[in-house]
């Protein structure tokens, strides 16, 4: 990837980035509905199950009253057993004294006796006849003696079968009364179980947000993770940025050093050169001073650049000396 080429690819994944975080956000903000929406249920399924626990607890009370309600009837009408027993033995003892009753029929022998007595009471009867009506009546008493035991035992079965009737209506009071507690403790029930039904719905609703929940918290790592793979990557490509420009810099700064370096030398050697060249203008100045020094020794004529080397190393030297 080329130098110009990398800050676009840099700008690129920030680009990346920043569309990854509103992605992450997004799932961040769905998630926190999620949860309070969770939490809701949650709450509504914790006060169902208290709501059950009471309706519970009211149906048991009710059922234990039933219970009761059943026994004490129970042991109400167990009272009747012995009566019934009674009334069948005394229907019994009926059956055998109608077998022994005579052919007429009790209201007949009734009314002739009655109409006996009348007469008796009634009439002036000679002595014969009234022993005779007298001994009739006897008879006829002692034939209606069967009908009255069959009547006393009749009365005594219809005295019976009041007290079963009484028995059995306070046992009709008591399963009355556990009737109408059994459908109340049904009707619990089935709030209950409508409640149950309720709540198992709001937990499958808690636990699919739930679940929800945590599949974003996933993508929301994975967002995380590409983000960190593509700072990764900026980081590179600024490493990289970083190094190519240092070595620039070094390059550069190495550049300049070997032109400083070429510079110095050829100073230097500019230098060189001029004390070369100053050296060898003083030889040749030497020279000809000494030239022209021997030609005046000699009294020879001096030109005018003889002259002034001459004079010129004269004045150098008393400069020499006065410094």
């Amino acid at each position: 990837m080329s130098e110009q080429q990398k800050p676009i690819k840099i700008e690129d994944i920030y680009q990346q980035i920043e569309k990854l975080r509103e992605q992450a956000n997004k799932t961040d903000a769905q998630n926190q509905k999620r949860i309070e929406e969770r939490n809701q249920l949650n709450d509504q399924v914790k006060k169902t199950h208290e709501e059950i626990n009471a309706l519970k607890i009211e149906r048991d009370t009710i059922n234990e009253k039933v219970k009761l309600l059943k026994q004490q009837r129970d042991e109400i009408r167990a009272k009747t057993a012995p009566i019934t027993e009674e009334i069948n033995r005394i229907k019994e003892k009926i059956d055998v004294l109608k077998k022994k009753v005579p052919r007429e029929r009790q209201q007949d022998l009734q009314e002739e006796l009655d109409a006996i007595e009348w007469k008796i009471q009634t009439t002036s009867l000679p002595l014969e006849e009234e022993k005779e009506l007298i001994e009739n009546v006897k008879q006829l008493e002692t034939l209606l003696k069967s009908y009255k035991k069959i009547d006393l035992k009749y009365q005594k079965i219809k005295t019976l079968q009041s007290q079963r009737q009484a028995i059995e209506a306070e046992a009709d009071v008591f399963h009355k009364e556990l009737t109408d507690l059994a459908k109340k403790s049904q009707d619990i029930h089935s709030q209950m179980i409508e409640k149950v039904n309720a709540a198992k719905v709001s937990r499958a609703q808690a636990d699919g947000l739930h679940q929800a929940y945590i599949q974003g918290k996933e993508e929301i790592l994975a967002f995380h993770v590409k983000i960190a793979e593509l700072t990764g990557q900026i980081r590179g490509l600024k490493a990289a940025m970083y190094e190519e420009e240092k070595l620039r810099r070094i390059a550069a700064q190495q550049a300049r050093k070997e032109r400083e370096s070429e510079a110095k030398e050829r100073e230097s050697a500019a230098k060189v050169t001029q004390q070369a060249t100053k050296e060898k203008q003083q030889a040749i100045k030497e020279k000809l001073g000494a030239e022209a020094r021997e030609k005046l020794q000699k009294g020879e004529k001096l030109s005018w650049n003889e002259f002034q080397l001459v004079m010129g190393e004269d004045t150098e030297g008393d400069e020499e000396a006065q410094d």
